[in-house]
């Protein structure tokens, strides 16, 4: 693959990954008091909730714009792992199981975005981090 359409397909595999934590982050403001209320009855503190839409909101616009990619989509990948064995646990449950799986697929693709950097066209290489 040329050095062109490589550069193309990491923006385009940035773009993928960062609108599930956009989407997700943008969603939760939408009703705040229910998405508290899920992740109290999953465990977590009720007090996570902005601190979860911010962290969502700010690394998926870091992975956008290919700021800080490395260490934002190894952070990702671990959040990512996290929230699978958090929220996605009941695996006899077939919509669970295959909200894991894609929890885990995800942790993979922010994995090689860490390991392969952001390409060309990001905030990274314009500083001379690739």
């Amino acid at each position: 693959m040329n050095t062109s359409l490589h550069s193309l397909a990491k923006l385009a595999a940035r773009v993928l990954l960062m609108l599930l934590f956009l989407v997700s982050g943008l969603g939760k403001l939408s009703d705040p008091a229910a998405t508290q209320g899920y992740m109290t009855a999953m465990g977590l503190p009720g007090i996570l909730l902005w601190p979860t839409i911010l962290f969502e909101i700010g690394t998926a616009l870091c992975i956008l714009l290919g700021f800080q990619t490395r260490a934002v989509a190894a952070v990702l990948a671990a959040f990512s792992l996290v929230t699978a064995f958090i929220f996605h646990h009941q695996l006899a449950d077939q919509v669970q199981q295959i909200m894991f799986l894609k929890n885990l697929a995800i942790a993979g693709g922010f994995l090689l975005l860490a390991c392969s950097g952001p390409g060309r066209y990001s905030v990274d290489a314009k500083r001379g981090r690739p």
